[in-house]
């Protein structure tokens, strides 16, 4: 069945709407770059037509989290914090950083290390949910016209509130230890913004190949915890032999981890050619994972 509004305007691109099998469907003549913008445009024009959804949904898996509970958000607070009271007690006195530099106090070097677990927790979190997450909602995506993809933008918001609890505490504990925050932590907001970028993008990707298959959960599962070992949270690139001090950006979590310890711990720029191939990954991830999932969303609610 296809049906065709009745209002059309005069010009000859004008996009057309049809709906074919209770899908719709844009045509019109665009051309090549006119194919491409709409791509580029189309998860943020999706994301603000469900504004309200995304807004419900995400309250209630907010409010869910700590449900029963009746301490509540005080364990988002609370995690974090013994974390970095435990990093202090085991790390603290140390009179070098991992990247041989002197500490400037007892405190430095578990501040070092909470800024790149605040990274990666974020990271982690995002990977073990991304290939189930389909399935969660599995109800929803068969029986209604449910916008899938947007679940990885509520899962990422999700995610992002207890990262964001965990920064926060950061910069409080590097105030309270230090005296001081730097000028650079006005950047954050960027960092934060990329990161969440190329964590939708993963989960568009990794959603996707869950839908089809259990075992990417436990692929995930056994990689995710070796990549912490793997990524520098407990050392420094810059004290990485030749050519490994290169080669371990091929782990796209260095940069966003050396970005947020130049950012708030040592109070400087990150370097040009660190942040230009970490955004990029970030935007190649986004628009990769956009659309690999927009590939197989046809077949998406048949394997679910």
């Amino acid at each position: 069945m296809i049906e065709k509004p009745e209002h059309q305007t005069g010009h000859s691109d004008a996009l057309l709407l049809h709906v074919v099998d209770g899908e719709s469907v844009i045509d019109g003549n665009l051309g090549p770059w006119g194919l491409f913008i709409r791509f580029l445009r189309a998860p943020f024009v999706s994301a603000y037509r469900h504004r309200d959804l995304i807004r419900v949904i995400l309250k209630r898996e907010l409010d869910e989290r700590f449900k029963g509970s009746q301490a509540g958000w005080v364990w988002a607070l609370l995690a974090p914090l013994l974390a970095l009271l435990t990093y202090t007690f085991a790390f603290g006195g140390s009179a070098v950083l991992p990247n041989k530099t002197a500490a400037k106090s007892a405190y430095d070097y578990s501040l070092f290390v909470f800024g790149g677990l605040i990274a990666f927790n974020f990271f982690a979190e995002m990977t073990y949910r991304a290939p189930s997450l389909l399935q969660e909602y599995a109800h929803f995506i068969k029986q209604t016209l449910f916008p899938a993809e947007m679940l990885a933008v509520i899962s990422t918001l999700r995610a992002s509130a207890y990262a964001g609890i965990g920064l926060a505490l950061m910069l409080v504990a590097q105030l309270a230890f230090t005296g001081s925050l730097s000028w650079t932590v006005i950047f954050l907001p960027l960092w934060a913004i990329s990161f969440m970028a190329f964590l939708v993008g993963l989960t568009w990707f990794l959603s996707a190949l869950g839908a089809f298959t259990r075992d990417v959960s436990y692929l995930m599962m056994t990689i995710a915890p070796l990549l912490l070992f793997a990524t520098p949270v407990f050392f420094s690139q810059e004290v990485l032999p030749p050519p490994m001090d290169v080669l371990i950006y091929a782990n796209v979590l260095t940069g966003f981890v050396e970005i947020v310890r130049d950012l708030v711990f040592f109070g400087r720029l990150p370097g040009l050619a660190v942040t230009a191939w970490t955004f990029f990954i970030s935007l190649a991830m986004f628009w990769f994972g956009y659309w690999f999932f927009n590939q197989n969303r046809a077949n998406i609610a048949d394997v679910l």
